[in-house]
């Protein structure tokens, strides 16, 4: 018997159920638990399943949301993962982390008295399922095709268009510069959020798929850029934006001022039992110190949180912004808050002091004005209301921007944007180089990893026609050579 839908009504909205802070604090662990198999059901029935599915209007990738739910709501979870991963590569990590408060969630149709659907939790649940009972398989072509293609950078756009592209029988090689294939995934996303565990099966079957990953590769010093180009009948530029945004104060070069990726690296690093200097002598660790974080997307809310767990005395973030005006997710917002992270609203550093070390960080308050060119209001700064706080270590978490591309490949015709970003014909996702492609975070600038997913399944497509068109031209042009 088929379970009745349009639940919303009579049954609330739930989540997993939570860790208690307190506990969830001593390690860092996935924070929620799973849906068992009723709950999810009792939860996925509460869809509507409206005429114009706005959740899945509102997903970059476009997921087949209620379609999904409703199997998911019947126990048919083989169909509904199925359904679930024809459109993304990795659902149960967008499950995880994905701000679906601010996508698929946040624009159900379902009235806010009564919340929406709980569909990212419903997504991993599937996909879980889907593991344990194997329903996840290596990817096998249906032929192989005698063409090469070499991605640069194994984060989610690189491996999701790796994917697509083996599906076809490419034969493809990914490079990275990390010793593991990821990405931020890997690195840069704390375990709390993501374990570590579904990054790695997942990569362990693109590898079962017939996918070659080269680890600890930097183009310009491992191998030249044009070196990959002769191997390879096509590239693809993946690597994402790594270059952290300056905090433009007085003392922004004292020791213990640290980018939020490097911080985060060695956090991840050490839960994933290597051995890592910089945080055994303190450096990039937080255990007993006062902790500034300044920024409000979700890297800052990934830093305060792994603060917390590392044993920080205190931590606060500083945010130049309201609560309703920050980037980041308000889920995560609430998670810090629970678990002992203070918010500074409406501030914004104006000077580091110290020595050699920080000692404190001069903060100015700030009223909000008119909206800027991001639609949110314009921060002015009231620099006659000021007041310090005592900091160990200050992490500056005001996003990335691209790295030098052309310079660092040695490649200086390579075409990038004012921005930095690798510049590409957008109807084909190649750059101004014949056969070189670009997708992700390196075109878009810093997003979400949805978003790379979804340039990455795209860049496939384009990958594909763009051989296909030169594969017939070899073909025909051997044929006529043999007559």
């Amino acid at each position: 018997m088929t379970t009745k839908l349009l639940q919303f009504v009579n049954k609330k909205k739930l989540m997993p159920e939570k860790r208690n802070s307190s506990l969830r604090l001593k390690d860092f662990k996935e924070i929620y638990k799973q849906f068992d198999t009723q709950e999810a059901k009792k939860q996925a029935s509460r869809c509507s399943q409206c005429g114009i599915p706005f959740c899945q209007v509102h997903c970059p990738v476009q997921n087949n949301i209620p379609d999904w739910l409703k199997l998911a709501a019947e126990n048919r979870l083989e169909e509904a993962y199925e359904i679930s991963q024809s459109t993304n590569n990795f659902p149960e990590i967008c499950g995880s982390i994905c701000p679906q408060d601010r996508l698929c969630e946040g624009n159900c149709v379902i009235e806010k008295g009564f919340e929406s659907v709980t569909i990212g939790r419903i997504e991993k649940y599937i996909t879980d399922v889907a593991w344990k009972k194997g329903w996840v398989k290596p990817v096998k072509p249906p032929k192989e095709i005698g063409l090469s293609i070499g991605i640069i950078g194994s984060g989610p756009a690189g491996m999701a268009a790796g994917e697509q592209l083996r599906k076809k029988g490419y034969q493809v090689e990914i490079y990275d510069k990390y010793d593991r294939p990821g990405g931020l995934l890997i690195y840069g996303i704390p375990n709390f959020k993501l374990e570590k565990e579904a990054v790695k099966r997942r990569t362990e079957n693109l590898k079962k798929s017939g996918i070659k990953f080269h680890k600890n590769f930097t183009v310009g010093s491992t191998k030249s850029f044009d070196y990959l180009k002769k191997k390879h009948d096509a590239l693809l530029i993946a690597t994402g934006v790594y270059k952290p945004r300056e905090i433009d104060i007085s003392g922004n070069k004292l020791l213990n001022v640290v980018p939020a990726l490097d911080f985060l690296i060695s956090s991840n690093k050490k839960c994933l039992g290597d051995k890592v200097p910089d945080f055994d002598s303190g450096k990039l660790n937080t255990k007993n110190k006062n902790v500034i974080v300044v920024g409000g997307g979700d890297t800052a809310m990934d830093c305060v949180r792994t603060s917390v767990r590392q044993g920080a005395k205190k931590v606060i973030c500083l945010y130049r912004r309201n609560k309703e005006n920050m980037p980041g997710s308000i889920r995560e917002v609430f998670h810090a808050e629970e678990e002992g992270v203070n918010f500074s609203w409406l501030s914004t550093p104006l000077k580091i002091n110290g020595n050699s070390k920080v000692e404190t960080i001069e903060v100015a308050k700030v009223e909000l004005g008119k909206p800027d060119s991001s639609g949110r209001s314009s921060p002015n700064v009231l620099v006659n209301d000021t007041y310090k706080l005592k900091a160990d270590i200050v992490i500056k978490a005001l996003g990335f921007d691209p790295e030098p591309l052309p310079k660092l490949f040695n490649c200086e015709n390579l075409q990038v944007t004012r921005l930095g970003t690798i510049k590409i014909d957008y109807k084909t996702m190649m750059t101004n180089l014949p056969g070189v492609f670009a997708a992700g975070d390196i075109v878009r600038g810093a997003s979400l990893v949805v978003w790379a997913i979804k340039d990455g399944r795209d860049v496939a497509k384009y990958m594909d026609s763009y051989l296909s068109k030169l594969n017939k031209k070899e073909v025909l042009s051997k044929s006529f050579a043999y007559k």
